[in-house]
């Protein structure tokens, strides 16, 4: 850094002092990397990633396309031109870019501060680093110990009594509690039942009540409010809370944008035909059902739902008919995913209609039905259902699967466990996707989940980053975290465990998969420490005709902040700041 100072003083241009810092950090990286220094391995390859990133922000093209200047803010700083406008956060992520530069950065991941090289060969070797693997997994088991999971004896037992209440409070039977149907017509949208159901915080209160005097859309199953506990300070429901139950700044940013800003992805730009989008060759989404009877805050669809189970949700016979026969008409199109809103909250016999359309179309291979059902009210997925859904699966023909979306350790429970095996006993897949949002981002509880789900039968499938939608943003996370997560974590799960793969969604064009670096960079520090990405489409080796995408990040000192809060040791975190 005093360096950088220091030529920032002696040029007296911007253009100069870009020149003279591209040239200095060539020469740091050259040097680095020239035989004889004395820095490790792990700090050799962090000089490299920070000065590959430096140039790329302090390019003028990276100027152009953010519109800021950090080499401009450097230049301020050196020369104390008061700048009221940079963050503690923007301070913090060049102290870190500048450590990182110099080999200084931090160096010990979780990994590291076990798994260290030793002179030994062969069996001894094995032997030595099998205990320090011992070790390892002792470290990781400690901290996910934190954790409540929905399997765990006192959860069960919690929730059984918790299920008692609420059929006394509601006046219902058993049998009516076990039926679907009856779920879905006593979906919980009015606040001050709500309030006599489940103990709410003040806030959650305040927030639910505006959202339903301004018509956001919202709704609870009684099912999964009886996964919520009766003490909100247990601490174990804050993931299963914050999904359903928004917050204050949720109903102030929804009720800011306007409805069709809403539509985050784009998905009015990649619909060729009403009820269906299509951002790829071989694979269309067909959404005839437009509500579900849960609604999830940081929902992608909530500029087209109106609300939980809402009326004259189903398209018109019509619309439906026009979306299947445009699906025929494009034989390269060879999977559907069927969701919407949520087509399980259908009947049986509207559903099986649907499938009969898909499954007379000659180019379909797989049927995919996106559900949140498994954890909201998985009293749905009866022996009916299954033995329906398993009608249209033709071996080496035909594939039926069902993506499903469990966020929490907390949400799996028995009952999900037995609709999962339900499904999987009639060879119906079940596949996961998780969104990597604040709620589950605390050290190793994905990496828990994930467990979880495999040994109930569901497969990783997707990590999402989380959206970058204005409403949405207590949810945000910021992109390393995935990226450590991915790397520091999820990697140390054995085998099929580990089957899901990291994406960031680019509105209007599809999946970028945040392993491969060679599809994104990072191009700016923003004044208030965000990160500012440009992503690349998936299609950029196919066609010429492509244009990037902007992504600003959340500033990751304001993340370890609110980690903090919640008695989180920050210091576990620290490598964060070295995934770019």
């Amino acid at each position: 850094m005093p360096d950088i100072l220091y030529f920032a003083r002696r040029t007296k241009s911007l253009e100069g002092f870009r020149r003279r810092m591209m040239e200095h950090i060539h020469a740091v990286e050259y040097e680095t990397f020239h035989d004889g220094n004395d820095l490790t391995d792990k700090s050799i390859i962090r000089v490299r990633d920070c000065a590959r990133t430096i140039q790329r922000i302090f390019s003028l093209r990276s100027e152009n396309r953010s519109k800021f200047s950090v080499l401009q803010a450097l230049k301020d700083i050196a020369l104390n031109v008061e700048r009221s406008d940079l963050s503690p956060a923007f301070y913090a992520e060049l102290l870190h870019l500048m450590l990182g530069l110099e080999g200084r950065g931090i160096e010990k991941d979780l990994e590291a501060r076990y798994l260290t090289r030793v002179s030994l060969h062969g069996r001894e070797a094995a032997l030595h680093r099998s205990r320090q693997l011992d070790m390892l997994s002792d470290a990781v088991d400690e901290r996910i110990a934190r954790f409540v999971t929905g399997l765990d004896e006192d959860a069960v037992h919690r929730r059984g009594k918790r299920v008692e209440n609420l059929m006394h409070q509601l006046g219902v039977s058993s049998q009516q509690w076990n039926d679907w149907r009856w779920q879905m017509r006593n979906v919980v949208r009015d606040p001050n039942l709500l309030d006599h159901l489940v103990t709410l915080r003040p806030d959650e209160k305040k927030a639910v009540t505006q959202a339903r005097k301004e018509g956001i859309p919202f709704g609870i199953t009684p099912y999964y409010l009886s996964l919520m506990d009766d003490d909100p300070g247990l601490g174990h429901d804050i993931g299963l809370r914050a999904q359903v139950i928004p917050s204050t700044k949720y109903v102030k940013g929804y009720l800011r944008e306007e409805r069709s800003c809403l539509d985050f992805m784009k998905e009015n730009d990649t619909s060729p035909v009403e009820l269906i989008t299509r951002r790829y060759p071989g694979i269309c989404i067909y959404k005839p059902f437009n509500t579900c009877p849960q609604i999830c805050v940081y929902c992608q669809r909530n500029w087209e739902i109106d609300d939980a189970m809402a009326p004259g949700a189903l398209a018109p016979g019509k619309r439906r008919i026009a979306a299947v026969e445009w699906i025929r008409s494009h034989p390269a199109i060879h999977e559907v995913l069927l969701t919407g809103g949520d087509p399980l909250a259908m009947s049986d016999g509207r559903l099986e209609e649907i499938l009969n359309d898909l499954a007379a179309i000659p180019s379909i291979e797989r049927i995919r039905i996106g559900t949140r059902t498994l954890v909201t009210v998985p009293m749905r997925i009866t022996e009916e259902l299954a033995d329906l859904l398993a009608r249209y699966r033709i071996p080496g023909r035909r594939q039926v699967s069902v993506v499903t979306h469990i966020q929490y350790p907390y949400e799996i429970t028995p009952d999900t466990v037995t609709v999962v095996e339900r499904l999987r006993s009639r060879g119906i897949s079940v596949f996961n996707q998780l969104v990597y949002t604040f709620h589950i981002s605390r050290r190793f509880e994905a990496y828990l989940l994930r467990r979880i789900l495999v040994r109930a039968g569901v497969e990783p499938y997707y990590t999402f980053n989380t959206k970058g939608k204005e409403e949405t943003k207590d949810y945000r996370v910021p992109l390393a975290r995935l990226l450590q997560e991915q790397k520091e974590e999820a990697r140390l799960l054995p085998g099929l465990a580990r089957t899901d793969e990291a994406v960031y969604n680019v509105p209007g064009m599809g999946k970028n998969y945040l392993r491969a670096r060679q599809h994104r960079d990072l191009i700016s520090i923003l004044p208030d420490g965000s990160r500012l990405y440009e992503f690349h489409p998936w299609e950029k080796n196919i066609t010429d005709d492509i244009s990037t995408v902007l992504h600003q990040d959340v500033p990751i000192l304001d993340y370890l902040k609110r980690l903090e809060s919640l008695g989180e040791d920050t210091s576990e975190y620290e490598t964060i700041w070295y995934y770019f």
